[in-house]
């Protein structure tokens, strides 16, 4: 009979947690998919903007350039998912792909020898020649700033559902059940069906019961401040937006770059791989794009890469039906309701103790042995230390499972430590004689933004947002409905 009231009282207390914790758990899953449809939105019209500049720009590399193009995104995609990979060796991997189509469409548009030993050797010599400049290193530097906060806030928000799951599920000790049962059962065995245990008593117990959960209190504060964080890094300013929908304009600049040091590539890649075969006869006029019309489309997209860097960022074109909301948006829907749990941990014996499960509106409650007018014992306080005074249930130690939890958020918090390090490296050169423009404008932006039509003022320009389309790791898919629309000075995001 005492089995079958354990067995009941833990499958109570497991689902009392995690009806505390639905809302919570909610909150969170919900803007993981709107975080990441965000993403999938911002990178999809970064990945069109960049197709669209082969396609018009560079056509007799088109049709090949588009699978490292795809490659391209999809590793930012898994980067920013929490990938064991980096930005550089996706932007570099990009590159060392591109070469060989830049040399043999290009600077030398006659070459028939794409052997894969060729190709190879045209891959190794891009690391060694550096054919694109600076460009490609600029790149790197650029999205690995602007992507890390938000690949840091994917796992942050991973972590934070697996803190909810493995508490819901903690294991309740042998004490525990037994202080359970003779608090919510020993009355019914005098008939008592109707009374109900002191709120001092229900305390003692479920800080008894969850004194291992409480330890999670500090540090699920300190996650929340590291969440708020990262939260406004990655949405402040826009920055990235700006850094995703520019890499085709930093990829323009790299095929230019080569192109304009041709002759000295060529004299190197000869040294190094050979003379390749040219093909004789004219050139096939569906493959090679006129020269006159190369240098004028060339001067439009110089033209335009000019123009943009004028502009914070250019936004998608909204569907009528579409409510989408932007990054920072729900940036700040999701650090307000967080902000609100920093002591869920804390509180949740008191939360279990609150509303039927004990006597608030009687003249009598169950202490553990009687029916009795209040609760005399000592109520402890939450955590482990306190427990020592519990007179109702001895704690032993710690949960591994939970201690395992705390070594994890102990960890992912010495983010504190280096988020100075990188604004010190991101706003430091920037800020320079400016006297901290940028980061008082990140700390003291409040409520207001660009979005709900308030305008910054002297130089700082207006950022428009983006719209989130469905979320989808089909990368193969057509992206018809995408486009550049142009914006205008005071445009609001969206058209």
């Amino acid at each position: 009979m005492e089995e079958s009231y354990q067995a009941a009282v833990r499958r109570e207390r497991t689902q009392s947690i995690q009806a505390l914790n639905f809302e919570l758990k909610y909150m969170i899953v919900g803007h993981i998919t709107a975080f990441q449809e965000a993403f999938e939105s911002l990178l999809r019209f970064a990945e069109n903007r960049t197709s669209s500049l082969f396609e018009t720009a560079y056509r007799p590399m088109a049709k090949e350039a588009a699978e490292p193009v795809k490659e391209l995104f999809t590793d930012i995609s898994l980067y920013i998912l929490g990938a064991e990979t980096t930005v550089e060796s996706a932007v570099l991997r990009f590159f060392d792909s591109l070469f060989p189509l830049v040399y043999s469409r290009l600077i030398n548009p006659g070459i028939t020898d794409l052997s894969e030993d060729y190709t190879e050797c045209l891959r190794l010599t891009r690391q060694d020649i550096n054919p694109f400049g600076h460009y490609s290193k600029n790149m790197v530097t650029e999205l690995s700033k602007s992507l890390w906060a938000s690949r840091m806030l994917s796992q942050a928000l991973s972590l934070g559902i697996e803190v909810i799951n493995t508490t819901e599920h903690a294991a309740v000790s042998k004490e525990c059940s037994r202080a359970l049962v003779k608090m919510q059962y020993c009355p019914h065995c005098q008939g008592l069906t109707l009374i109900r245990p002191c709120v001092g008593y229900c305390l003692n117990v479920m800080r008894g019961c969850l004194a291992s959960v409480a330890e999670l209190d500090a540090h699920w504060r300190h996650f929340i401040s590291t969440l708020e964080y990262l939260a406004n890094e990655m949405a402040a300013s826009h920055e990235l937006e700006m850094a995703l929908s520019g890499i085709w304009s930093s990829i323009n600049e790299a095929i230019l770059h080569a192109q304009l040091n041709g002759p000295q590539l060529s004299a190197t890649v000869d040294k190094v791989c050979g003379q390749p075969k040219q093909q004789e006869g004219n050139l096939s006029s569906a493959n090679i794009v006129p020269v006159k019309e190369v240098t004028e489309t060339q001067t439009f997209v110089m033209a335009h890469t000019s123009l943009n860097n004028k502009r914070s960022s250019l936004p998608l074109k909204a569907s009528k039906n579409d409510k989408s909301r932007s990054l920072k948006k729900i940036s700040r829907e999701f650090i307000s309701y967080m902000k609100r749990s920093r002591t869920f941990y804390a509180s949740i014996a008191e939360r279990l103790c609150d509303g039927d499960l004990v006597m608030r509106d009687s003249s009598t409650c169950w202490n553990g042995e009687d029916v009795v007018e209040s609760y005399t014992s000592r109520v402890v306080s939450n955590g482990l230390k306190a427990q020592i005074n519990n007179p109702e249930l001895k704690v032993r130690g710690l949960d591994p499972l939970i201690n395992n939890l705390i070594d994890k958020l102990q960890h992912f918090n010495q983010l504190d430590a280096e988020k100075a390090k990188l604004k010190l490296e991101r706003w430091g050169p920037r800020d320079a004689g400016s006297g901290g423009g940028r980061s008082e404008e990140m700390e003291s932006s409040g409520d207001c933004d660009d979005e709900d039509g308030c305008q910054g003022s002297g130089d700082r320009m207006h950022t428009a947002g983006f719209c989130i389309a469905q979320y989808d790791f089909n990368w193969s898919e057509e992206k018809k409905n995408l486009r550049i629309i142009p914006q205008p000075s005071s445009a609001s995001a969206f058209t």
